[in-house]
Order: C-alpha cells, then sequence, then structure tokens
C-alpha cells in the first residue's frame, strides 16, 4: 500500500490570500461585518466582486481540515496548482461569489481523506483503490486510480449565523500510476487509459458522494458539485486536467448525469507536440517576449503558463529570469514590461508577471485583472 502524506498547497494558499484583503468592519468592507457573539464568525471583506470572502472564526482563519492529503507519487507540483485553482473556478460558476462565503473544507478530516486514498484492505473497508492483488507486472497488478481529494465549502448567512449552503469536492484521478516492486527500488509505471479512468472515476465519486451526505452537518438541501480532474504524468511541462463534473441536489447519494468541461493548462513557448486551442494566444505571446527581449538582452528565459476553459483562454501567469544587479535596471524593466504587456498581451483575462534573479529571488512583479487594461508593479528592494 502506498503511503499517504501531507503537503501544504502554496498554490491555493495564495488564491485565498488574494481573495481575502482586509478584516470586514463596521465601516469596511461588505460581509459579516464583526463578531457575531453566538457564533463567533468573521469574514474577511472582498477587495473584488471575483474572489469570494473568507471565514474567519474566534479571531483566527479557518484552515482547512484536509487539505494537502495526497499519494506520495505526485510529484509534479503543477498538478496541485492545477487541480485547486481549477475547482475553485468550477465552483464559481456554481456558486456565486457575491451570495456566498467560501470556507475550508471542514467535513473531511485528514484521517478520513487518507482511508479513502488508500487501497481498500480488511482493515480498511473505506479504500477508493482497489485491493493489492499481489501482482507486480505493469500490465498484472491493481494500479491506485483516485490520487487526491479536495474539499471546498460555500457558505451563507442566516439569523446572524453561517449556514453551509454548498460544498464542491474536486476529485484527482491517475493516468499514469507510479509504483516500487520494493522499497527504495526502481520505479515503475502502470499506464490507465482514459477510458477506465473515467469509469474508476465515477465509481469513486458515487462512494464519496453517499458518504458525505451521511456527514453530520451536511444536509439533504446542500448542494454537491463533484469535478473530476486528470492527473498530468509526473514529467509533464504542465497540471493536469478537469475533463467533467455534476452537481448532486435533494439529498441523492447517487450522480445521474455528468457535464463535460475541459480545463486545460499550457506552457508557453510549447512544444513541438502540444497544440494549443487558440495559436493566436502563443502567436501574442511570441511577439511580446521577443519585444522584451530584444530591448533587455540580459534576460535568461521568458515562460508563460496558460490556462484554458472549454477552448477560451481565463488566465496567464508569465516567469521571467533576468541578469539584472542594479536597482535602476529592475526599475526600468518593470516599467517598460507594463507598457509592453498592455500593448501585446491578450486583455479581458487576468495575467501576473513575476521576475526572478538568475538565483531564484523575486525583484519585481506585475498584475493585471480580468477587468482592467493596465498593470499593477511592484519593485522588491533590498531594504
Amino acid at each position: 500500500m502506498k503511503k499517504i502524506k501531507i503537503g501544504l498547497m502554496l498554490s491555493f494558499s495564495l488564491i485565498v490570500l488574494a481573495a481575502c484583503g482586509n478584516v470586514a468592519s463596521s465601516s469596511g468592507a461588505s460581509g459579516i461585518s464583526k463578531n457575531n457573539s453566538s457564533s463567533g464568525y468573521q469574514t474577511t471583506g472582498q477587495t473584488s466582486d471575483s474572489n469570494y470572502e473568507g471565514v474567519i472564526k474566534s479571531g483566527k482563519y479557518l484552515t482547512s481540515k484536509s487539505r494537502g492529503v495526497a499519494l506520495t507519487q505526485n510529484e509534479n507540483v503543477l498538478n496541485l496548482k492545477s487541480f485547486e485553482s481549477g475547482l475553485l473556478d468550477l465552483s464559481k460558476s456554481q456558486f456565486a461569489t457575491n451570495d456566498y462565503i467560501f470556507q475550508e473544507g471542514q467535513y473531511l478530516s485528514k484521517e478520513t481523506v487518507q482511508n479513502w486514498l488508500s487501497r481498500e484492505s480488511g482493515s480498511n473497508s473505506e479504500g477508493l483503490n482497489p485491493k493489492d492483488n499481489g501482482k507486480t507486472g505493469e500490465t498484472e497488478r491493481n494500479p491506485m486510480y483516485v490520487q487526491q481529494l479536495e474539499e471546498q465549502d460555500f457558505m451563507t448567512k442566516k439569523d446572524n449565523k453561517m449556514a453551509l449552503a454548498g460544498i464542491s469536492l474536486g476529485i484527482g484521478m491517475n493516468s499514469v500510476d507510479y509504483y516500487q516492486k520494493e522499497e527504495y527500488g526502481a520505479q515503475y509505471k502502470t499506464e490507465i487509459s482514459d477510458a477506465t479512468m473515467k469509469e474508476k472515476g465515477k465509481e469513486a465519486a458515487n462512494k464519496v458522494v453517499a458518504r458525505l451526505r451521511k456527514t453530520k452537518g451536511v444536509s439533504d438541501s446542500v448542494p454537491i458539485m463533484v469535478a473530476m480532474y486528470k492527473q498530468a504524468s509526473n514529467d509533464s511541462l504542465v497540471g493536469g486536467s478537469f475533463y467533467a463534473y455534476a452537481v448532486n441536489k435533494n439529498g441523492k447519494t447517487t450522480i445521474d448525469s455528468w457535464k463535460d468541461v475541459s480545463i486545460t493548462s499550457y506552457t508557453f513557448p510549447t512544444t513541438s507536440s502540444a497544440t494549443t486551442p487558440n495559436t493566436n494566444d502563443e502567436t501574442t505571446f511570441t511577439n511580446f517576449k521577443t519585444e522584451v527581449q530584444s530591448f533587455f538582452p540580459n534576460l535568461a528565459g521568458v515562460t508563460a503558463q496558460v490556462q484554458y476553459k472549454n477552448k477560451a483562454i481565463t488566465g496567464m501567469h508569465i516567469n521571467i529570469t533576468s541578469q539584472f544587479y542594479s536597482e535602476t535596471e529592475i526599475v526600468s524593466f518593470t516599467q517598460y514590461l507594463a507598457t509592453t504587456a498592455a500593448k501585446y498581451l491578450a486583455s479581458g483575462i487576468p495575467i501576473d508577471i513575476t521576475v526572478k534573479g538568475s538565483d531564484g529571488t523575486i525583484q519585481s512583479f506585475l498584475a493585471k485583472s480580468a477587468k482592467d487594461s493596465s498593470y499593477y508593479t511592484h519593485v522588491f528592494t533590498s531594504y
């Protein structure tokens, strides 16, 4: 049986921090403006209608009970990032940011998720992965299909109290199962076909929904959205992709129908084998990259992580590695980036640009929201 580990997923923490803003006060941001005497809840406030308010309880941010539980084989950190960000994006389509308050998962404990991600066995009847059949051949063994689970809760304010009004559950499925025939031995892998992955994913989703419906505090009136995610292989330059979701309502314990969805990630420049949904997007990035490098030759690399939803670009993260050492160079470069990015890169989507030195130190940061036409900039000084 593969061991389970707990890993902090930085990407989602950053998303939540970006969404939180300052704690709401009676004259400040919208939301629950002060501690409620009976519940002790506050919200973080809302700095943008594209982000959720978060929950603060008894003066502290309410953290997830099970975030980061995953199989040890998940060596591609981009899987973790795209899994959480994509799940939050799908959640927004079901639970509007202006109508719901985000709460970190509180109904699935660390121990519960650990048991569910393990193999079914005599000591663990709740394992979502099949029993070990004792075989080690790549096509003979029973692979591990379910890789990770993520719970997101959505609350509403009712009678001056927080009430659970929705749950999103992401289920990450393996496309490749990595394993060892002996401890510390060579790594082998079992390829899992899309058809098998989807079949096993549906089975796991029905079990999870049925169990969640029996969980204390989850009433029949609470809708549960389940989103299925295909893990990318360990050597992939991008993370995996969401391929289907379903919304379970009215206390049902099974999922009758699924909706196809495509949330995928790409790296610019792409490899020769990768084909993006819209080649114009890479062309504009290439023009931006060429322009920047022609004026500032001391650049070691300009790359981008790009996300698409149903073939439409939804966001871009650009990383630039520089060989600048002078603060005046960094300031000038950052100013030039803000002008050039506004000229060449796509409008109507969120974009951020991180400039790092050759030692990995962040030198400057630029960002804009989907609604903005200009970029916010910040240069990190040495003092």
